[in-house]
C-alpha cells in the first residue's frame, strides 16, 4: 500500500517555517512529521506527497524519486500530515475498511481508497474525498500551530526513542570524566565524540545522540533530548529537556524546550526557551528570548493565517525564527515573537510581535532587505557547507518576498 502524506488547508499556521517547506517536513522529536507517519504504517516505498504547488518545483529539484503531487493506481493510505501519533491513532488508522476517511471537524485525518484518488484544490489548498467514501467520526488530534509542535516535542523524543532508537546498535561509549545518568535511557551513534566533563542526565527522558555529533568539555545534557548528524556541543553548553537539535547545528548557551530544524547555529551564551528555529539561522552572542510573561498569562503570538496575534494557550512560548533570519549580538527578543524568513536583525532594542519576512535594521528603523543581497548572503552562507543555493530556490524566495 502507498503511503501518501498531504498538507491540508491549514498550511498558513505554520508559517514563516512552512512559507518554504511541507508540514510533512518540520521536525518534531528525533524525525520529521512526515518520516514519522510513513514509518509508523510501513512505507517501504519512496515518500508519496500532497503539497502547495508552489513547493513543488523546489521538492522536485530536491527529491527526483518521490512522487509529489501525483496520482498513482495502488491502494493508497492517505495521511494528514498534522496528525499527532499515538498508540491509539494508530490502531484506529489501521482498522479502518477500504474507500473510507477519518473525519474531525470537517477536517480530513486519514483515508484508504483502493482504486481512487484524492482531489487537491491548487486556488484553495484543500483536499476533497473521492464520491461515495464512507466517513467516519474520529477524535484523533492534529497539530494546529508551530506551539503546537513545540509543546508536543517532549512526549515525541519519548516515542521515537522508544519505538525506533530503542532497538538499533547502541556506540555506547565514553571517555573517562563523562558522567551518564540512567545509561538505559542513553542512545549514541557511531563515531560520536563527547570530551570530558560532560554530563548526559537521562533520568528525566531519553538523550539520542546521532552520528559525527562532538559535545564539548563541560557540557550538560537532560533529556529528552536529541542531538542531530554532524551537530556540535559548544564548551559549557547547558541544554535542557524537551529540545531537538536537527543536524549540522552548533549550539552553546542556554537552552530548554526548543527545536532546531537544521543547519542552524547558536553558538555563543544566551538563553533559548520553548522556541522554534528554522534553516540557516544565526543567533549572535548573548542573542535572548523571553518564554514566560512577567503576568504568568498565556502568551499570544502573531499567526500569518489570521494577520493577527493569537492566543498560543499556553504559558511558555518564546520565538519563532524563520529560515536565513540572523540576529546580532546582544540581540534581546520578547515572548511569543514571530521573526519571518530572510530577515538581519540587531541593535539594543527589544524586538516583539512580528518581524515581516525580508526585514532588516534595528527594532524601531526596520526597512526591506535587499533581495539580491538576500541571495548573496544565502549563497555564501549555503557554500559553506557545500550546497548549492539554486535558482528554484531563489525563484521560490522571489515569490515569497512579492507577498510581503
Amino acid at each position: 500500500m502507498q503511503i501518501v502524506i498531504f498538507d491540508d488547508h491549514k498550511r498558513a499556521n505554520f508559517y514563516p517555517l512552512t512559507l518554504n517547506r511541507s508540514i510533512g517536513d518540520l521536525r518534531c522529536g528525533i524525525l520529521k512529521l512526515r518520516q514519522r507517519l510513513e514509518t509508523a504504517f510501513g512505507s517501504d516505498d519512496s515518500s508519496s506527497v500532497i503539497i502547495d504547488p508552489i513547493l513543488v518545483p523546489l521538492y522536485k529539484e530536491r527529491h527526483p524519486d518521490w512522487l509529489i503531487n501525483q496520482p498513482t493506481d495502488k491502494e493508497k493510505l492517505y495521511l494528514n500530515s498534522r496528525i499527532k501519533l499515538s498508540k491509539e491513532a494508530i490502531k484506529e488508522i489501521n482498522a479502518m475498511p477500504n474507500d473510507s476517511a477519518l473525519i474531525n471537524d470537517e477536517i480530513i485525518l486519514a483515508a484508504k481508497l483502493i482504486s481512487k484518488n484524492m482531489s487537491f484544490q491548487d486556488d484553495t489548498n484543500t483536499i476533497s474525498l473521492p464520491p461515495q467514501t464512507n466517513a467516519i467520526t474520529s477524535h484523533i488530534g492534529t497539530y494546529e500551530c508551530l506551539s503546537d509542535i513545540i509543546h508536543d516535542n517532549g512526549r515525541i523524543l519519548k516515542w521515537d526513542f522508544e519505538n525506533y532508537f530503542d532497538t538499533q546498535d547502541n556506540f555506547f561509549e565514553t571517555e573517562p570524566g563523562v558522567t551518564v545518568l540512567h545509561p538505559y535511557n542513553v542512545w549514541i551513534a557511531e563515531g560520536v565524540i563527547l570530551n570530558p566533563g560532560v554530563i548526559l542526565d537521562a533520568s528525566e527522558g531519553p538523550i539520542v545522540i546521532d552520528e559525527g555529533v562532538k559535545v564539548m568539555h563541560n557540557a550538560v545534557l537532560c533529556g529528552p533530548l536529541y542531538i542531530g548528524k554532524n551537530s556540535l556541543v559548544k564548551i559549557g553548553a547547558k541544554i535542557y529537556g524537551n529540545t531537538s537539535i536537527g543536524p549540522v547545528c552548533k549550539i552553546g548557551g542556554e537552552i530548554e524546550g526548543s527545536i532546531f530544524q537544521a543547519y542552524s547555529n547558536k553558538q555563543h551564551d544566551g538563553f533559548l526557551g520553548h522556541a522554534y528555529i528554522g534553516e540557516w539561522v544565526n543567533l549572535g552572542a548573548d542573542t535572548n528570548n523571553s518564554d514566560l510573561k512577567n503576568t504568568y498569562k498565556n502568551v499570544a503570538y502573531y499567526s500569518y493565517a489570521h494577520g493577527s496575534k493569537c492566543d498560543s494557550g499556553t504559558q511558555f512560548l518564546g520565538c519563532v525564527i524563520g529560515d536565513h533570519s540572523k540576529t546580532g549580538i546582544n540581540c534581546s527578543i520578547n515572548t511569543g515573537t514571530v521573526i519571518g524568513i530572510g530577515c538581519n536583525i540587531w541593535g539594543h532594542d527589544l524586538f516583539s510581535d512580528f518581524i515581516p519576512d525580508f526585514s532588516w535594521g534595528e527594532s524601531k528603523q526596520l526597512v526591506p532587505y535587499k533581495f539580491q543581497a538576500f541571495c548573496e548572503t544565502a549563497s555564501t552562507v549555503k557554500q559553506r557547507r557545500k550546497l548549492l543555493f539554486s535558482i528554484v530556490e531563489q525563484e521560490l524566495y522571489q515569490h515569497i518576498n512579492s507577498g510581503r
